[in-house]
């Protein structure tokens, strides 16, 4: 499994947010199409009834701002033993049959994710729904590189900005 930007990458599948466990809600991105998991979920669609794919309430904030957030965070709970939920968004998926709302949790440490990784998410969704982008880049970038842990910062931008532009 490997990060970038919002997305959690098996080698096959893709996650919009964190893989979800047990009865946790979730989306689940395929070459086939897009799924909805969890409680009260299971939902399906292929990519030609997908019209639309958008995401809400994501916390973003500069590098800077975000690693102080995540450090008084993680002070808060090294202080208070009092931990909190992973923060979670919500994923819109526009469909033939009308849209669906799903909430997931953040993958990303802290639940907050860079403005560019967050712009290059959201027109990566845009290309995936329209037919832009295929989700097999994805997942073949993940089967190139299985051995490999979440990418740095400016390897998930560089990806992001490859995924998303014309070919």
């Amino acid at each position: 499994m490997a990060l970038v930007g919002l997305f959690w990458i098996t080698e096959d599948c893709v996650y919009v947010g964190a893989e979800p466990v047990g009865a946790a809600t979730g989306v689940r991105l395929t070459e086939d199409g897009v799924e909805t998991l969890g409680l009260d979920q299971g939902r399906s669609w292929t990519w030609s009834q997908v019209r639309r794919i958008e995401v809400r309430d994501v916390a973003v904030r500069s590098t800077a701002r975000r690693l102080v957030s995540v450090a008084l965070d993680s002070l808060l709970v090294a202080v208070t033993g009092d931990g909190e939920l992973p923060a979670s968004y919500t994923v819109c998926v526009d469909a033939t049959d009308g849209p669906v709302e799903v909430s997931v949790a953040s993958a990303v440490a802290g639940g907050i994710y860079s403005p560019v990784e967050y712009e290059l998410s959201c027109a990566l969704l845009t290309r995936l729904a329209d037919g832009g982008t295929a989700v097999g880049e994805l997942l073949a970038w993940r089967r190139d590189h299985a051995t490999d842990s979440t990418p740095s910062r400016e390897e998930r931008e560089a990806l992001l900005r490859k995924w998303t532009s014309s070919h």
